[in-house]
């Protein structure tokens, strides 16, 4: 694989990561409700979603959901389902901007709450795995070590971009203060919404 190969790779993967979406809005809202520190394990289920996205992709798993009508729709339905579940709970939150109390007495800040939502949401959305299945072969022959070094490129952009939306969120909760921390929640969880109901309506480009 060439170096502008791979250059060309992380500027396509940059701007498709960059562009919001359901794990970088869960980002943002982490940042805002618990902080940059503890936003950090959402960010790292991201990333190994890209790992898990990526593997089933070279194992074949995004050519079975492009053909397979069935399991693309038990993957769609189950990924739009937790997305509008996630979005409902945003907008029901009180936002809170105490990263010590709340949601995270309640187990729901937890570190392993915050690193499993952000995971779910990746692997459940079956637009990654159709996305991978045509963007890889772009650039790669279908060899395992070139899907391991873009699967690498492709969770460091993840996560370097998730990070400034995390630290955005964070920065600007503490200058809204309560009331923007609450119609924060909101935006998001309408977005979080918006796009269940988007990957509802989502169909295989074959039907």
């Amino acid at each position: 694989m060439s170096d502008v190969t791979l250059l060309a790779f992380a500027i396509v993967a940059f701007i498709g990561i960059a562009t919001p979406g359901p794990t970088v809005l869960l980002a943002l809202t982490n940042g805002s409700r618990y902080g940059l520190r503890r936003a950090l394990p959402g960010m790292a289920g991201a990333m190994i979603s890209d790992f898990v996205l990526i593997g089933a992709v070279a194992l074949g798993l995004g050519a079975l959901l492009a053909a397979s009508e069935f399991w693309f729709s038990v993957v769609k339905w189950l990924g739009a389902g937790y997305l509008a579940f996630l979005g409902f709970m945003l907008l029901r939150s009180k936002g809170s901007l105490d990263v010590t109390s709340g949601d995270a007495a309640a187990g729901s800040g937890s570190a392993t709450s915050i690193f499993l939502k952000s995971f779910l949401v990746a692997v459940t959305n079956p637009k990654g795995y159709l996305f991978f299945s045509a963007f890889l072969p772009q650039f790669i022959a279908p060899q395992f070590p070139q899907y391991a070094i873009l699967a690498l490129v492709f969770a460091l952009i993840d996560f370097a971009v998730m990070f400034a939306y995390a630290l955005l969120g964070s920065r600007a909760v503490h200058l809204l203060k309560k009331k923007g921390a609450l119609w924060l929640d909101r935006l998001c969880g309408g977005a979080l919404l918006a796009l269940a109901g988007s990957l509802a309506l989502y169909r295989r480009a074959a039907s």
